[in-house]
């Protein structure tokens, strides 16, 4: 039996709130879960745990009826724990790559974070949050060097990149060069997302994300259309 669900890696947070016909978007996450009272865990590592977001992530579960949330600090309690080790549904927020990074490796939160996805939780990814659920970070403002590339979950098997349309993607760019092709790259633009499905297919939503792939020393740029499913034949670095 499958277990995992469909991770989604949102731009940014106005994503939670999006509309579609009239019917909020995340209303698609909480009708994937059969169960009726969840659990919605926020985790915010990346931003030093600023409680202004935390507020933001409870009016969007609010919003489809999901009133069981906690926030799991960066030096989790043994009730967070097990709060998170129960979780339905659990969010990555953004903020800084490597600093969230840090405290997941520190603190055991990445082996919690990824069992609870193979046992069968949601994950958002919002913003640095969608980048470390994909195959790597980066620790500088645009990577330059294999040491600057940072090892993150791998649950999503691309590189991705957020709301950095207006730099023309370059880090990412950047990133897959210094990967040689081993993976592609995945840019989504500013108020958008992707569904990354548990048949390894994506699908986009609302604006259309960028997909690029270093292949015989060029990148190679794709226009994703969006609410069509997309599948990959994964790079393999030749």
């Amino acid at each position: 039996m499958n277990l995992l669900k469909s991770i989604y890696l949102l731009a940014d947070s106005q994503t939670l709130f999006w509309k579609n016909d009239g019917v909020p978007f995340i209303e698609t996450i909480r009708n994937s879960i059969e169960k009726d009272d969840l659990r919605a865990a926020y985790i915010g590592a990346s931003n030093n745990d600023n409680p202004d977001y935390y507020e933001i992530f409870k009016s969007a579960m609010n919003l489809i009826g999901i009133n069981d949330c906690r926030m799991i600090p960066s030096t989790p309690s043994e009730e967070d724990a097990a709060y998170l080790d129960q979780s339905d549904i659990i969010l990555l927020a953004g903020g800084d790559v490597e600093t969230g990074w840090r405290v997941f490796e520190e603190t055991g939160l990445k082996e919690r974070i990824a069992k609870r996805y193979f046992e069968g939780a949601t994950l958002i990814g919002v913003s640095v949050g969608a980048v470390q659920l994909g195959w790597c970070g980066w620790s500088e403002d645009v990577p330059t060097s294999p040491e600057s590339i940072i090892d993150t979950f791998k649950l999503v098997p691309f590189v991705i990149s957020t709301h950095d349309e207006d730099r023309d993607w370059e880090p990412l760019i950047m990133a897959l060069r210094l990967l040689e092709g081993r993976v592609h790259g995945i840019g989504i633009p500013t108020g958008s997302g992707i569904i990354f499905h548990s048949d390894r297919s994506i699908q986009p939503f609302r604006y259309a994300p960028h997909e690029f792939t270093f292949r015989d020393n060029q990148i190679i740029h794709n226009i994703l259309l969006p609410d069509i499913s997309w599948e990959f034949v994964e790079s393999n670095g030749e």
